[in-house]
């Protein structure tokens, strides 16, 4: 993983927004790493936060679209979640709706989230917006930590 974070730090503003979709969707990544990574060697954490929050978002867009497919299979060889942490997940989102998508940035969970709300086919839109909204808080709380280490 060390290296793929050093080339993605080469890549600036783009290997931000691409270690953020790789760590929504299926591949268990930090872009955290990436983003601290690049801010430390100067680059403004602003354009980072929005490049992150719209590759992260779209990372986990993608397991809420395969959700909608409803293909187990896929989600179990794709994804590597189990099927335990889909009936946890499901739990939780279970009569809440479409905005359990802002708590999609959690670790373990979030992907599971994601699939269940497309299984339980909830609102894309809304399932768009609150995610996003999670997400942004997230990189938020990042770029505001990173200006007190830094």
């Amino acid at each position: 993983m060390d290296a793929l974070v050093e080339i993605l730090l080469q890549y600036g503003y783009a290997g931000m927004f691409i270690a953020a979709f790789l760590s929504g969707s299926v591949v268990p990544f930090s872009s955290e790493l990436v983003m601290f990574g690049l801010i430390q060697v100067g680059l403004a954490p602003w354009p980072l936060l929005l490049l992150g929050t719209l590759g992260n978002t779209l990372g986990s867009m993608t397991c809420y679209w395969v959700g909608l497919l409803g293909n187990m299979r896929w989600v179990e060889r794709l994804f590597h979640v189990k099927p335990e942490q889909l009936a946890r997940a499901e739990r939780y989102v279970r009569g809440r709706g479409a905005w359990m998508a802002f708590f999609c940035f959690l670790p373990a969970l979030g992907e599971a989230f994601a699939i269940v709300l497309g299984m339980m086919r909830a609102n894309g839109w809304l399932v768009f917006f609150y995610m996003t909204l999670g997400k942004l808080a997230r990189y938020l709380l990042l770029v505001y930590t990173s200006e007190l280490i830094f």
